[in-house]
């Protein structure tokens, strides 16, 4: 089962690819419900890392008819876009207790991801070796060797 078709467009020599729409769906604005059905909100954005890969999915959670709700960003391998079911529903490996206190994801500002599966880990900052100092402003030097001028 070919999942997409390569087409070229007009004279230009342009390559488009064709999916067939069992193979792909849009995400944006869909609902997003818990893995026993509860009702978490509706994915409205995708945060991608520098390569351009999905890395979470903000989801309008809580409130009513807009008021009072909050953009949780949730990790992307947390979700289960599934078609076998309803095809209008994303569904999420967290529950509505497990987002309930979640930080709100503010655009511009470090980004907590719920339910972020094995990841990039954040790395030390390097410790200086012998015969290197610190400096606040400058990072890691070295030091002047013996005989060197300064």
């Amino acid at each position: 089962m070919p999942a997409a078709q390569e087409s070229e467009l007009g004279k230009s020599g342009t390559l488009a690819i064709v999916f067939d729409s069992r193979d792909v769906q849009p995400v944006l604005g869909k609902i997003v419900r818990s893995s026993t059905g509860e009702d978490m909100g509706r994915l409205v954005d995708v945060v991608v890392d520098h390569d351009g890969q999905p890395r979470a999915a903000i989801i309008d959670f809580g409130g009513f008819l807009g008021v009072g709700s909050r953009k949780i960003a949730v990790d992307w391998g947390a979700l289960d876009f599934s078609r076998e079911a309803d095809k209008s529903v994303i569904r999420v490996q967290l529950t509505r207790d497990q987002v309930k206190t979640a930080p709100e994801f503010k655009e511009g500002a470090p980004v907590v991801v719920l339910g972020a599966s094995a990841g990039p880990q954040a790395v030390p900052a390097p410790t200086p070796q012998q015969g290197e100092q610190k400096s606040p402003q400058q990072g890691v030097q070295k030091s002047p060797q013996q005989g060197e001028q300064k």
